[in-house]
């Protein structure tokens, strides 16, 4: 078997057998197909597709690249959820500890932001002393006590993926559907997830611009862990403006605390409940979308999601106080209001732009390695749809100084579009794949 025999199959449209998949991907792992060869691939990949068993085939060989997890041994099932990123997207700090004080464990590893934000690790990091770096042994132990982890990824985890994706990065196959759906859900699988939750973003603040691209991706994911025996649930959610009102890294801790209080924004926490409900669905904790949606209410009631929080971050060395108290949590010192310009509806956030902002500001990562200002961020202070009087506070920014305040002032009342008519509120999700209950 050679690489330039599989290139030159996959170049003509044909489909590769699992074997051939299991060739190219070890030798490119250990070096010796070469990265040409690879790159030459991919973009066969990009521009012939790939079925659903081929890429099923793709992902189980990226994840047998490196160590492959079991928790089988502590835990029953082991629940994950996987957001394709957005602006103002801090889910798992709420669902996670909502599933885990449902009695469900739940063990994520979770990475660094590269674009708008922060990611998930970067976030939690605005806690001081919490750690991401559990060893593996830690993160089991801590996974079987108090049935929550949150830590960093393994560089051991499906490696190939790592690899191919820094190839892809720089021969413009990026946008493949088949790599991006074996690129997730390999990591997820390596990662000993038995059950997962997908929130596939779409809009001017997501990878996938327009709907038909998400389904597209989601039903791709979702046939995979049907294909490798995982169960999975996709649900397309919109990304057209931030989610909930923070973007940022401590301002969006804080926000997360606030709704494991009761209190955040409304449409972060109806969002935060439907994918938990999801994870509890998976999980057989509840018999409908409606009785794990009333579950995952109560634990916020009754504060038991809130003290599950406090436990991760009391296990993984963080100070609690941060959690009792977040307006502990740290704001740049150049904070500046602004107003709406005229009277009327808002018709646009463009969540891309905000993103943006959020990362000239610092709360973001323009190239791997750059620091983060866990202190910096937005606040955006209403929904396309709602109406607001001239003058009303529209937007808040939070810099390291006034000519940065100012600069993403400037650049936010752009990414706001007011009209006299009225405007339809976006819905938080447009559809649901792969799951059993449909009264979400």
């Amino acid at each position: 078997m050679r690489a330039v025999d599989i290139i030159t199959k996959k170049r003509d449209g044909a489909e590769l057998t699992a074997e051939e998949i299991e060739f190219f991907i070890e030798g490119f792992t250990r070096g010796e197909i070469p990265d040409y060869q690879a790159s030459s691939w991919a973009m066969a990949v990009l521009l012939k597709g790939m079925t659903p068993r081929e890429t099923a085939d793709l992902t189980l060989s990226l994840a047998r690249s490196g160590d492959q997890l079991d928790f089988s041994d502590i835990v029953p099932i082991v629940l994950d959820k996987h957001s394709t990123g957005g602006v103002g997207d801090k889910t798992t700090l709420v669902v996670t500890p909502i599933v885990a004080a449902n009695g469900i464990a739940v063990g994520k590893m979770s990475g660094r932001g590269l674009g708008f934000t922060g990611g998930t690790l970067d976030k939690m990091e605005s806690i001081p002393g919490f750690r991401v770096d559990l060893t593996m042994g830690e993160f089991r132990k801590q996974l079987e006590d108090k049935g929550i982890v949150l830590n960093g990824q393994t560089a051991d985890l499906a490696p190939a993926d790592g690899k191919l994706y820094s190839l892809r990065d720089v021969t413009g196959t990026v946008p493949s559907v088949p790599l991006i759906a074996s690129s997730v859900m390999s990591k997820k699988i390596a990662g000993g997830a038995t059950a997962i939750v997908l929130d596939v973003k779409v809009g001017l603040g997501a990878f996938m611009g327009t709907l038909e691209q998400a389904v597209e991706l989601a039903e791709l994911m979702v046939q995979i862990g049907t294909l490798a025996d995982r169960k999975v649930v996709a649900l397309i959610s919109d990304m057209n403006q931030p989610l909930g009102n923070a973007v940022g890294n401590a301002i969006e801790v804080r926000e997360a605390v606030e709704t494991l209080q009761g209190e955040g924004p409304q449409d972060f926490r109806e969002h935060c409940l439907v994918l938990a409900s999801h994870m509890l669905l998976l999980a057989e904790k509840a018999e409908s979308f409606d009785e794990a949606n009333v579950l995952s209410e109560e634990v916020i009631e009754d504060g038991s999601a809130l003290t599950k929080f406090k436990d991760l971050v009391l296990a993984q060395g963080g100070d609690v106080s941060y959690v009792e108290d977040p307006s502990k949590l740290a704001l740049a010192p150049e904070r500046l209001d602004i107003g709406a310009p005229k009277a009327g509806y808002i018709s646009q956030i463009h969540a891309g732009e905000v993103g943006l902002t959020a990362m000239e500001l610092g709360a973001g990562r323009a190239q791997k390695g750059d620091p983060v200002d866990h202190s910096v961020g937005i606040e955006i202070l209403h929904n396309v749809g709602d109406r607001v009087d001239e003058g009303e506070l529209l937007f808040t920014v939070y810099a390291i100084n006034a000519e940065q305040a100012q600069s993403a002032s400037e650049r936010l009342l752009a990414a706001h579009e007011i009209t006299e008519k009225p405007v339809d509120a976006l819905p938080l999700f447009y559809e649901t794949i792969g799951s059993s209950d449909s009264n979400s």
